[in-house]
């Protein structure tokens, strides 16, 4: 005979065998612990390339895409960046081409016109900025030590470099499209790298 207190046993026990969850196990019988979804992103296990690569589109195109500013509106910003600061963005404008830099084959530029005001933008191989990285609000505390988090800096302008169409002398006079990555200081808008660049039809 079954008393009350043994069918309340039953049926607690039952209640706390429905509310198990079946975990998977992999190769070496160890339990398959599924992601925390809003646990912080960690890259401490890849390398900085292989961050840059496998956060491109997902980290770098994504926040480009989402939060661009207009270049009046990075130019109002840098107005309210305090002094010694800096801030970096990403930044979206179109223009006419008006030089390409190439004295130096290691750091190349292109100089297009912006409502009239020149802005040079840098296309590598060599490029010296953060501003992909802390435009795409990559953070320190994510990574192992300061090593790999400059690593980072390089391996995300490599990339970019790597993914830009070829410019020449032909580009000159031409309309152009730029998603850029910039350092905005007082007043200033700095160190400006192409994320994006096309060629547009006049």
């Amino acid at each position: 005979m079954v008393t009350p207190y043994l069918k309340t046993i039953i049926a607690s026990a039952a209640l706390l065998l429905s509310a198990c969850t079946v975990v998977d196990l992999d190769a070496d019988g160890k339990p398959i612990i599924p992601k925390d979804p809003n646990a912080r992103q960690s890259y401490a296990d890849q390398t900085p390339q292989q961050v840059a690569e496998e956060s491109w589109d997902s980290k770098v195109m994504a926040t480009a895409s989402q939060h661009a500013l207009d270049w009046p509106t990075a130019k109002q910003k840098s107005a309210t960046v305090a002094e010694g600061k800096s801030e970096s963005v990403f930044v979206k404008a179109a223009g006419t081409v008006t030089a390409f830099n190439h004295t130096n084959e290691r750091e190349r530029s292109l100089t297009f016109s912006v409502n009239g005001e020149p802005v040079t933008v840098q296309l590598g191989p060599v490029i010296r900025s953060n501003a992909i990285r802390d435009a795409a609000g990559f953070n320190f505390e994510d990574f192992t030590n300061q090593v790999q988090y400059a690593q980072l800096t390089r391996a995300l302008n490599r990339h970019a470099v790597k993914l830009l169409p070829q410019v020449d002398e032909s580009w000159v006079n031409k309309p152009v499209s730029v998603v850029m990555a910039v350092s905005l200081k007082t007043n200033k808008v700095d160190e400006v790298i192409a994320v994006t660049l096309k060629q547009e039809t006049p």
